[in-house]
């Protein structure tokens, strides 16, 4: 039996799988157990974690361009962080249990796939080439 917060979690992982599976060329399985999109298969760019280590948040763990970690954590540590095991790379720690602003979430996103997918991908998506 799920609860509140765990319908409010299925909800919010339903609407990040449209916007991610949205993007050319992705896909979604479980990596180290949470929900994670590559592209093409081979490279993860976001991933879903729920309570990763008993750390209490429900977020996601992306890709993010140089500099972007950085400024966001100093800006809200709130709701961004630096990520466990991916942080050192520039990955974006964002929290989705303090409120989630789509349009923003969508862009944080779509950076995130920038950041991984190939030229010509990101192009075939309509997002800014890197």
């Amino acid at each position: 039996m799920s609860g509140p917060a765990e319908r409010e979690q299925a909800k919010v992982l339903g609407k990040l799988r449209e916007i991610c599976l949205a993007l050319p060329a992705t896909s979604e399985r479980l990596s180290h157990g949470a929900p994670t999109f590559f592209v093409r298969e081979k490279r993860a760019f976001l991933m879903v974690l729920t309570n990763h280590h008993g750390d209490g948040r429900f977020a996601i763990w992306c890709a993010a361009p140089d500099g972007m970690q950085k400024m966001l954590v100093e800006a809200d540590s709130e709701r961004f962080f630096v990520p466990p095991y991916v942080g050192h790379r520039g990955w974006l720690g964002v929290r989705l249990d303090r409120g989630v602003h789509w349009d923003e979430l969508a862009g944080i996103a779509e950076d995130a796939y920038s950041e991984v997918a190939p030229a010509r991908l990101v192009q075939a998506a309509g997002l800014r080439d890197r």
